[in-house]
């Protein structure tokens, strides 16, 4: 699909990976919606890029149906998703401090997983009720995994598990979707500069760079995003994880 004055909503898209992506889109001719918890910076990046922001917890029910009406009177009904909104946490299943805690772990499925399945549903009921494009393409759904669904590393068990999730959501929600011409894909990045990251010393930063076969560097959001774009424009991907790591396999810890 040629991104070109349809509307495309990017949760997480204030920053990071979904900044990146926004941004990407909106070169490209897209009405992009950054949907996002910090409205304020939403609305600084909507701007810049000529789209517009939204307030929005991804994960709450309500509030997303009520996103998505809204934005149909703004913009238009959305073709393109891109799912980047998430949380991560770093505690072992039994650590010094006893067990990890039951809602931390609940926290990061609900925004993780709920919120990724929440907009797609919501995206997908949509979706059904406008006509096709040419080829019979109605839109595409882009969700965020991580390789930490594969090869999660100690300390990373809710975090794991809810991208677990995203990967296995992928393909059955293809192939339901399918009738309608949706395609629904995921991205499974390893170690970005995203702004979590980019705290850290650069002795930090290198030795994680350390670990990436080639090259040895973290992942620019804009690699992300290009990638994104690139699921976005090829009509013939679909139901697919797709990895985007130098070749990184994560270690125990």
């Amino acid at each position: 699909m040629n991104p070109n004055g349809h509307v495309a909503v990017v949760t997480g898209g204030a920053s990071g990976l979904g900044e990146a992506t926004a941004r990407r889109l909106a070169a490209a001719g897209a009405k992009v919606a950054i949907v996002d918890r910090n409205l304020e910076l939403g609305q600084k990046v909507a701007a810049e890029i000529g789209g517009r922001a939204y307030a929005l917890d991804v994960s709450d029910a309500a509030g997303a149906e009520a996103f998505f009406k809204q934005l149909a009177d703004d913009m238009g009904v959305a073709r393109i998703l891109v799912n980047c909104a998430g949380i991560a946490v770093a505690r072992r299943i039994v650590g010094r401090e006893g067990p990890h805690t039951l809602d931390e772990f609940a926290k990061v499925i609900t925004v993780n997983l709920i919120g990724t399945f929440n907009m797609m549903r919501l995206m997908a009921a949509a979706l059904t009720q406008i006509e096709p494009l040419a080829g019979g393409e109605r839109g595409v759904i882009v969700s965020t995994a991580s390789v930490a669904a594969l090869e999660g590393q100690i300390g990373q068990a809710a975090y794991a598990a809810s991208k677990g999730g995203v990967v296995a959501l992928t393909l059955p929600a293809a192939r339901e979707f399918a009738q309608f011409g949706i395609r629904v894909l995921a991205l499974a990045p390893g170690l970005f500069l995203t702004p979590l990251l980019a705290q850290l010393p650069q002795a930090a930063q290198d030795s994680l760079a350390a670990a990436i076969p080639f090259p040895p560097r973290l992942g620019l959001p804009d690699e992300f995003a290009a990638l994104a774009m690139h699921c976005v424009e090829n009509s013939f991907l679909n139901g697919e994880v797709i990895r985007l790591d130098g070749a990184l396999r994560m270690a125990p810890k």
